[in-house]
């Protein structure tokens, strides 16, 4: 007999790093009829999970994961939340079965891109037959849509700096390095790396405090999927602490990518954005002057 919640998929299992997002994905499971189990990332994931199934396991310990999902009998997996740092080698736990991958599927863990280490995860979780699937799909309403999302819009300024911004995160996700730019008066200024998007603005913030970039200038942020990414993890977020963040630091507003990025409790951001006189829109890489014209 199938399990309360479970489908003719298999149960679904939410791996969950740090940040709101996995919150999300298992109150979205639930709405719609799910009995999700919520793999907690040690160290990373941030939130109790009591009221759900759960339990804690590290960073690269796959043998305790395949035990994990084979236990609850899941078929199907999102991978949620940030992760904000590799294992160690010896924190890696492999089966058997990464174990006749290696030295490959180890070394890519370790030291590759964060896009390919993506690629490779899915691949290992999926090997067994299960099959890894994006947040998105279970929670479809925190997808951005293409347009204003609240009551500001972009001038005409800002859609040009939202267009320098969109080609430099665009070359550097095909690097594999980060998602998201500042672009303020045409010039870039910031380039997201391993620091993450906060950390990002929080230099724009100190740029503008030292004077290195115009105060008459608002700017904008651009965050954009990965040109060869998986959609199926790590899509590129926002929340009301973004908006926040872009306030401190002094730009006109944020743009990201319709159907590829997601936005976090909607309602507060746009709230949040229109208080503080920022625009947040979806663009789109496939129209004329991404959406614009």
């Amino acid at each position: 007999m199938a399990l309360s919640g479970d489908t003719a998929a298999g149960r679904l299992a939410i791996i969950a790093g740090g940040g709101l997002l996995p919150s999300y994905v298992a109150e979205a499971a639930r709405a719609a009829g799910e009995n999700p189990v919520i793999v907690a990332l040690r160290d990373e994931s941030d939130r109790r999970w009591e009221g759900y199934d759960h339990a804690v396991i590290g960073i690269g310990d796959f043998a305790a994961l395949d035990a994990l999902l084979n236990r609850y009998g899941i078929g199907r997996v999102v991978m949620s939340g940030s992760v904000r740092r590799r294992p160690e080698w010896r924190e890696v736990r492999p089966t058997f079965r990464i174990l006749m991958k290696v030295p490959a599927a180890i070394r890519t863990l370790l030291s590759g891109g964060d896009d390919t280490v993506l690629q490779m995860v899915i691949r290992l979780i999926e090997g067994n037959g299960r099959r890894v699937v994006g947040a998105h799909e279970i929670a479809p309403d925190l997808l951005a849509t293409v347009g204003p999302l609240g009551g500001v819009a972009p001038g005409e300024e800002d859609r040009r700096d939202i267009s320098r911004a969109a080609e430099a995160a665009d070359m550097l996700g095909r690097l594999d390095v980060g998602q998201g730019a500042v672009s303020i008066g045409g010039r870039v200024v910031a380039l997201e790396g391993l620091e993450g998007t906060d950390e990002m603005l929080d230099r724009v913030a100190g740029l503008r405090a030292a004077g290195r970039v115009s105060p008459r200038r608002r700017g904008v942020l651009v965050k954009l999927c990965k040109p060869q990414q998986d959609v199926r993890a790590d899509l590129p977020a926002i929340g009301v602490s973004t908006i926040q963040n872009a306030k401190k630091a002094g730009l006109g507003g944020i743009a990201v990518e319709a159907g590829r990025s997601l936005v976090l409790d909607r309602g507060a951001v746009i709230k949040a954005a229109d208080e503080a006189g920022l625009f947040v829109c979806g663009v789109d890489r496939g129209l004329p002057a991404w959406g614009f014209e």
